[in-house]
């Protein structure tokens, strides 16, 4: 069995390995929670650049529905060629159109199915899936046949814990968390997207980045990918590590927060802190 051990691209921390490869051998969809900008929509990209399979991906929105996964029947444009005499309407299967499990099922080399952002979906969304991804196959009424997996994809299902998911459902799956990187994971993941980065800079541009995330009261802790937008910024505008080990109390909020921070009460929130830092110095 062929094993997923991360990508050049990816550090896959060992215990998210386990996670990937029980879940492959096992046979069940694997659920991926943890805080947006952690990496659990990449996951999937890279899980199946690692095992050489083919992506498919469905992302999911809050209108829809479990059916738009296997498949459509466009009723209208029938009814439309039908009053103009159009030859193709008296063949129904012009008019289904396969979903994203339809495809995946049909693909000759098992594919990575990747199920993005189920919890934007209504709450019985899950569980209209149960059967299809349990038996790996449905019927098309329409077609009085019914399309059966050539082989299992490996199904990955992302969640942001937005609304909670049926215990049905998750009895069904392998479930794992993705914690937010601890400060060596981080070092490796910035070292993959930018290597040779002057050290100084990146051990600065840590300690910032952690500082902030620990500021109590933050709506929005910034993310992974929000860390790899600022050091890029830091390079662009040439922000060496000097600057970023400035403790001046009017320099409380870090430059080029702009990438950290994304909403207005969390800027207020460090500029009522540099306020406050300078009164007690006063």
């Amino acid at each position: 069995m062929q094993r997923f051990e991360g990508t050049e691209s990816y550090i896959a921390t060992p215990d998210l390995q386990v996670a990937v490869n029980a879940a492959v051998a096992l046979e069940r969809p694997l659920l991926v929670k943890g805080e947006p900008g952690t990496g659990k929509t990449i996951l999937a990209h890279e899980v199946a650049k690692g095992l050489g399979r083919d992506l498919i991906t469905w992302h999911i929105k809050s209108t829809t529905k479990a059916q738009q996964g296997l498949y459509e029947y466009d009723a209208v444009s029938r009814l439309r060629d039908g009053q103009l005499g159009d030859e193709r309407v008296h063949d129904i299967a012009n008019y289904i159109k396969p979903g994203k499990l339809w495809d995946a099922f049909e693909a000759d080399v098992a594919p990575v199915l990747l199920i993005d952002e189920i919890d934007k979906a209504d709450i019985e969304f899950p569980n209209d899936l149960l059967l299809e991804l349990d038996r790996m196959e449905f019927f098309v009424y329409e077609l009085r046949k019914t399309v059966v997996a050539r082989q299992r994809p490996i199904v990955m299902i992302t969640s942001n814990n937005e609304k909670e998911l049926p215990d049905a459902f998750l009895r069904r799956c392998f479930f794992h968390y993705i914690r937010f990187p601890d400060r060596e994971t981080m070092e490796k993941i910035v070292e993959v997207h930018f290597p040779g980065l002057k050290r100084d800079l990146v051990q600065e541009a840590l300690t910032v980045f952690f500082d902030v995330r620990e500021v109590p009261g933050l709506k929005k802790k910034p993310s992974t990918s929000e860390l790899l937008d600022w050091l890029k910024l830091l390079l662009v505008e040439d922000v060496d590590a000097d600057t970023l080990r400035q403790r001046d109390p009017k320099k409380l909020i870090p430059p080029l927060h702009g990438a950290l921070l994304k909403n207005e009460q969390d800027v207020h929130l460090f500029e009522r802190l540099a306020f406050l830092n300078r009164r007690e110095r006063g």
